[in-house]
């Protein structure tokens, strides 16, 4: 299982989603970006946390990195590990005592760990590959379908192609005006799509 390294780029949040917000997850060693769906409690503190804000009284991911450092419990690294049915799955990596666990955690609250103990986040090449959104190259002045998602595209019928370079487009369009939430919900509608055809 290969890891790749990312950090947060930000939190975005929409009026279509009832208080939940867009985690956006970039590769420090590539282009691509991971949109993870989370919740306003998780947005709110991991988003203090970025910003230096200390509340009066300790929220529970606060209170968890008190307890580890008590005991002397180390966190290494958070990976984002699993996808299934477009749930997100992650790991927490920690030490004592010189004993190494994994702990299963939901990536939000991985996130909030990590950013508290300064730990590394790694998700694995596998899910950045299903998930991953790759920045448009508006440079090089060309539009950016990966030539490997073109050939698993099937050629069922013209509609059905024609919805899949809608989608496309709107998802491209999605990145370039940094709307990751919906380039997220596009991302698995073409996703659904591709896999039914």
């Amino acid at each position: 299982m290969r890891k790749l390294q990312v950090d947060i780029l930000g939190l975005s949040t929409s009026p279509h989603t009832n208080g939940a917000y867009a985690l956006i997850l970039y590769e420090l060693e590539g282009k691509r970006k991971l949109p993870i769906i989370i919740g306003g409690f998780e947005a709110q503190a991991i988003a203090l946390k970025l910003e230096n804000i200390k509340p009066p009284r300790p929220f529970t991911h606060d209170l968890f990195k008190n307890i580890a450092d008590a005991f002397h419990l180390h966190v290494n690294e958070i990976i984002i590990d699993e996808l299934h049915n477009e749930t997100f799955y992650a790991k927490v990596v920690c030490e004592v005592n010189g004993e190494v666990h994994e702990i299963d955690a939901r990536p939000s609250d991985a996130i909030a760990i990590a950013v508290r103990f300064n730990a590394p986040l790694f998700v694995t090449e596998e899910i950045m590959n299903e998930a991953g959104i790759r920045e448009e190259q508006k440079e090089e002045g060309e539009e950016e379908i990966p030539a490997e998602a073109e050939e698993e595209m099937p050629l069922v019928s013209s509609s059905l192609d024609t919805r899949l370079d809608e989608l496309q487009n709107a998802l491209n369009e999605a990145i370039s005006n940094e709307n990751y939430e919906e380039a997220a919900r596009l991302r698995d509608e073409l996703s659904r799509l591709k896999s039914s055809s």
